[in-house]
This record gives C-alpha cells, structure tokens and sequence, in this order.
C-alpha cells in the first residue's frame, strides 16, 4: 500500500480512517496523541485542545469517564489533504447508563500525515443496554465485523 500521506486517494484514505478507529478504540492517550502534529488543533464538541499534551489530557479525562468504549469510523469524503469522516461509538458512564455517541469529524493533515487540525461535531443518544451493536472485546474492532452502514446507522 502507498503511504498514508498527502494526497489521499480513496485506498489511502480508507486506511487512514481504519487506522484512527484502530488508535482510538485502543483507548492509549499517548499513542493516538503520536497520530497529530505536535501543534495540532481540535475543536470536539465545547473543548479545544491544541498540542500533544492537551490531546493526551483530554483523551485521557475522555477514557476515564466513557467507559466500555467501542468505535466504528467511516469514510464520508476526501480531498489531497483533507478527510471527512463519520463515527459511532457506544460507551456506559459510571451509573451504567449506556449512550451511542454520533458525529461527524473533518481532518486536516500536514506533508507526513499527521493531523494538524480536527474538527468533530457530535450528539450522544442514552441507549438501553439490549440497544447496543458494538459487542466485539474491547480494542480494535474485529475484520469482518459490520461497519456503521451494514448496521443501519
């Protein structure tokens, strides 16, 4: 496969996008910090971390309090540096009320791939727990496992 640097074709974008599912379904701050530039900026949700360091707090605050998180990510669109996504992950806060987080993220990379600014809008819907779709073992997301289109979502 081609490296996973601008610019993008559809092959080299899909994994990118499989690539950052991957990263944040290990739920490991500092490895998906390594994913952004050291100046990356982020606007997720009312939050806008900029840098490494900000990133691996705000994952790490992020991991703490969605628990059982499980992410599936999907291609939306592309251009040579730019990759537009749209995501689904389920989660259980502390009482054990499950959500389904719904959103939608915009990229932008520098020159050797790192993500140098994100943009993601999201909504999170309270879920029963016999509501979920995402039952693999937690980390990455099994192949052959049904993406956010094959579930209906």
């Amino acid at each position: 496969m081609a490296a996973l640097v601008p610019p993008f074709t559809r092959g080299t974008a899909m994994a990118k996008v499989r690539l950052a599912e991957d990263g944040w379904n290990s739920r490991d701050p500092e490895r998906v910090s390594m994913a952004y530039s050291e100046d990356s900026r982020w606007r997720n949700r009312a939050q806008f971390p900029v840098g490494r360091a900000e990133i691996v707090a705000f994952l790490t605050q992020k991991w703490n309090r969605e628990l059982e998180y499980r992410l599936i990510k999907e291609l939306w669109a592309f251009t040579d540096d730019r990759i537009a996504v749209r995501f689904a992950y389920e989660w259980h806060d502390e009482s054990g009320q499950w959500f389904r987080s719904y959103g939608n993220e915009n990229w932008e990379f520098d020159a050797h791939g790192l993500m140098k600014r994100r943009f993601a809008s999201i909504n999170d819907l309270p879920i029963q727990e016999s509501e979920r779709k995402f039952h693999w073992p937690l980390g990455r997301r099994p192949e052959g496992h049904p993406g956010l289109s094959d579930l209906g979502l």
